[in-house]
């Protein structure tokens, strides 16, 4: 079943039992508040007539008018009865009517179902009568007996009531059940037209249009989240593919150069072009170590998660070591002209990786020697900042360009392609350093302006040895 029908029908279901249910409740519960209220008023009416009759009864030497007795029984609808203290009946407003001389009186105070009260047929009910005494100052004279019809309370007007207030819960659920419906259709429609849209995008993009984007018009949060996840997961998707497909053009091409190298050379041997002299076996060995080297980058950069298995801690002081890393790179910046600089905080210790420390170090020593120019000079920083290890290496090389910043740690990324070529670099450095600055638990960050320097942040937690 498509969304939007069984929107619609769940939508519709529960409207129209929530209404039967609440008709029913409010119904029942009307009603007997109603009847309730009825019968409180009848009982008060017939108080009312005791106490008149009480009054006349016992003012006038317990005598009353047979025809005031039977206008006042006709006038409230019920049958009227006056029995002496011993039972005897003294009036009935049935009798009254001609019923008492021909033997038809209620001298047994019992009147059969069908009994015609003041013209009033009451086949609909039953005939019940109650008694009330007769006394005057606390002393019983005789007794009261009020006969009338069980549901006569029920009267035209009442019952006239009661159906209409049905009759328009009735017409009430309808109207609101024809609104629901409608409301129904018009929700499932906004829910379910982004959602087509955002489907039919991700079949786009399940299909290879990685291109595809989700574009919808929705007031809802959790659709317009979806659709914006849909949107970056595409994004991501193409992304990756070029990644990868650009990761197959590098190294394709970064094997191709060394093996073109060694093929040619050693084809120059065979041919007799070339002897196999010192000279021309070293050009082959420098290819196989260039080759090697490319193989090992490789294998550390598609396997950094592997540094979370086989990291080698221990504690060591880490500002000593930085200074001898330091110290063996001033020879070759001072080749170039170039100078390294300092400020390292003495005597800290950490429980790291003592060898991959060095590694990340010599990478990041190595790029700025690479980028640097006239005047070349490169700042190294290590201090400890609330509980935490941070090291800067900051130079004023040639820098990043704003939009290569955040692709410098994709592998196989070069900056500057024919500089890193010339270079031997093969993009995979700055992979490999944040993945062992990360294994450790670390960060590492880089700010650069073009033409003016670069700047590597790295920080790592303070964690002793236990």
């Amino acid at each position: 079943m498509k969304l939007s029908k069984k929107l619609i029908s769940s939508f519709s279901s529960l409207i129209i039992v929530s209404i039967i249910i609440i008709s029913i409740i409010s119904n029942t519960m009307i009603n007997n508040r109603f009847e309730n209220y009825l019968i409180k008023e009848q009982e008060d009416k017939f108080e009312e007539i005791y106490k008149v009759i009480n009054d006349l009864y016992t003012n006038n030497n317990f005598k009353l008018d047979p025809m005031e007795l039977k206008h006042y029984a006709l006038a409230e609808d019920i049958n009227i009865i006056i029995q002496d203290i011993d039972g005897n009946i003294q009036y009935n407003s049935s009798t009254a009517m001609g019923m008492m001389g021909n033997g038809m009186g209620m001298g047994n105070g019992h009147m059969g179902r069908h009994h015609s009260m003041g013209g009033r047929n009451i086949s609909e009910g039953e005939y019940v009568e109650k008694s009330y005494p007769l006394s005057i100052d606390n002393t019983n004279v005789g007794y009261l007996i009020i006969g009338y019809i069980d549901n006569a309370y029920l009267t035209e007007s009442a019952v006239l009531f009661k159906n209409t207030l049905w009759k328009s819960f009735i017409i009430s659920g309808l109207i609101t059940v024809l609104i629901s419906f409608l409301v129904s259709i018009v929700l499932s429609k906004k829910l379910t037209i982004p959602l087509i849209k955002i489907r039919n995008t991700a079949n786009e993009i399940q299909s290879g249009n990685l291109s595809a984007y989700s574009t919808i018009d929705t007031d809802v949060k959790e659709i317009l989240e979806l659709s914006s996840s849909l949107n970056y997961l595409g994004t991501t998707l193409a992304e990756q593919e070029n990644i990868r497909k650009r990761y197959a053009s590098d190294i394709s091409h970064e094997l191709r150069t060394p093996l073109t190298t060694l093929k040619s050379h050693i084809e120059a041997i065979m041919d007799g072009v070339w002897e196999p002299t010192k000279d021309h076996l070293s050009i082959l060995m420098s290819e196989i170590t260039r080759l090697s080297n490319l193989v090992d980058d490789l294998k550390d950069s598609f396997n950094a998660e592997e540094y979370n298995i086989n990291l080698e801690k221990s504690k060591f002081n880490i500002s000593l070591e930085l200074k001898d890393i330091l110290t063996s790179f001033i020879p070759l910046y001072h080749q170039k002209g170039y100078r390294i600089t300092s400020s390292i905080e003495d005597n800290i210790e950490i429980f790291m990786d003592k060898d991959k420390f060095s590694q990340v170090i010599n990478n990041l020593l190595s790029n700025s020697l690479n980028y640097l120019r006239d005047n070349g000079e490169v700042f190294v920083e290590l201090k400890k900042v609330n509980n935490r290890l941070i090291i800067s290496i900051e130079d004023n090389g040639i820098g990043i360009k704003k939009e290569s910043l955040p692709l410098i740690f994709n592998r196989f990324y070069r900056v500057d392609t024919s500089r890193d070529k010339a270079t031997g670099g093969t993009g995979l450095g700055l992979p490999i350093v944040k993945s062992i600055v990360e294994a450790h638990g670390g960060s590492i960050s880089v700010e650069s302006e073009y033409g003016k320097g670069t700047k590597f942040i790295l920080k790592f937690p303070l964690i002793s040895k236990n």
